[in-house]
């Protein structure tokens, strides 16, 4: 077998390209990206997460290389983003469609070509198959084709990778075999084959399985609102029930996967989907809920100066970097959209300003802030608990355990 080539290096093709170089594999990382490849090739991470550096350490050692243009090989792993459209709700192809195409334009005949991105169910029939036929490749022939979906979450990527179990769907037993034995290298867990569209479906489904729990913990915290109970005890007694296991409430879903799979079902479905499409309609409108929230808040206090209120977290999760499909971030656009102005915002973790408000040090952003909303858990700030005692504090996380006016989500 020739080099493996893996196409895309953000969130989850770097990590999954440092892993099989780290045990045993010839690795080429690719990315469009010019910055992001010379950032690399100058033994540079491009993002911060735990164990990521010992093991970019130990892959640069097994000699994994990073190019701005594919090469010639006989196995690609694609790994580009694959975002949805806001107004049909489908998937946007287009990534994962040129990423194939140029694939076909170097590739040695026979060669196998991984699909890790996240699609939805039916895209590879419907958007890759023509591109491949339409160029003259015999597939399963000249190009074998596979989706090996990805199942790692920011801020324990390295663990995952190599425990969690993976599903590979393949045209025949033959390729998927030999697929598995490439991610045999590192994954600890089990590995199942299928056909192509059983795997597109199992990460997506994975995923909208999360979206409609979370849903449901959201509409139980604002009931809870209502009536005067305390959500976070309510979940905690009910999942004492062995068959109950119901998720944290929270601000909104962010990520690039919770929040944005479970459209491809709704665009793709729309006369079947229900409590699918409800659920992403009660996540989506979390960031209003919580701009509600503040303003009763506000209210109740004379606070009446928004310059006197901070957001704590800009990230879609706790520990991590990561921004996308943040809630803060979709709290700041309607925010923005109302011309509301002089709002502070922290995160210990974004270390270039990247909005409108945000302030770098934390004992700033601290005496500035009368009101403080935390709406990421990060340990920076379990690890200060003490300066909030005297705040006034919404508490969407449910990690605030000091100060006289803490308020629930």
């Amino acid at each position: 077998m020739g080099k493996l080539n893996i196409v895309g290096l953000g969130y989850i093709g770097l990590p999954t390209g440092l892993m099989f170089a780290s045990n045993g594999i010839d690795v080429v990382g690719t990315d469009l990206n010019e910055s992001l490849v010379e950032t690399l090739q100058n033994k540079k991470l491009t993002f911060e997460e735990k164990g990521l550096q010992k093991l970019f350490d130990k892959a640069l050692e097994c000699g994994i290389e990073f190019s701005k243009k594919l090469i010639k090989t006989d196995r690609y792993i694609i790994t580009v983003p694959t975002p949805y459209i806001k107004e049909s709700k489908k998937i946007e192809a287009k990534y994962v469609v040129s990423a194939v195409s140029q694939v076909l334009d170097v590739c040695e005949k026979g060669a196998v070509v991984v699909i890790e991105s996240t699609i939805s169910p039916g895209t590879i029939d419907k958007f890759i198959r023509p591109v491949v036929e339409e160029r003259g490749f015999i597939i399963g022939k000249d190009i074998h084709l596979a989706h090996a979906p990805e199942r790692i979450i920011p801020g324990n990527m390295v663990f995952e990778l190599e425990n969690n179990s993976r599903t590979i769907g393949a045209d025949s037993p033959e390729i998927a075999e030999k697929i598995k034995g490439w991610y045999k290298s590192f994954c600890k867990g089990d590995i199942v084959t299928t056909n192509i569209k059983t795997a597109e479906m199992s990460k997506v489904v994975e995923n909208t399985f999360r979206d409609i729990n979370i849903a449901f913990a959201n509409e139980l915290a604002k009931i809870c609102d209502r009536e005067g109970m305390n959500v976070y005890e309510l979940i905690n007694i009910a999942n004492k029930h062995p068959r109950v296991n119901i998720l944290q409430p929270g601000p909104g879903v962010g990520g690039h996967c919770i929040s944005v799979d479970p459209w491809f079902l709704v665009g793709d479905y729309p006369d079947i989907v229900n409590i699918i499409l409800a659920a992403r309609n009660v996540n989506d409108g979390m960031p209003d809920y919580v701009i509600g929230r503040m303003g009763s808040i506000m209210k109740e206090n004379n606070i009446t100066d928004i310059s006197e209120v901070g957001l704590y977290g800009l990230t879609y999760k706790e520990n991590v970097d990561d921004l996308r499909e943040s809630p803060t971030l979709q709290m700041l656009e309607r925010f923005k959209k109302y011309f509301v102005k002089g709002i502070n915002v922290y995160d210990p973790m974004v270390k270039e300003n990247k909005v409108c408000g945000q302030i770098q040090n934390f004992d700033e952003f601290i005496e500035k802030s009368k009101f403080i909303v935390v709406l990421v858990g990060h340990q920076h700030l379990k690890d200060n608990m003490n300066v909030l005692k005297d705040k006034i504090i919404l508490d969407t996380r449910n990690i605030i355990e000091v100060g006289e006016k803490v308020y629930k989500l």
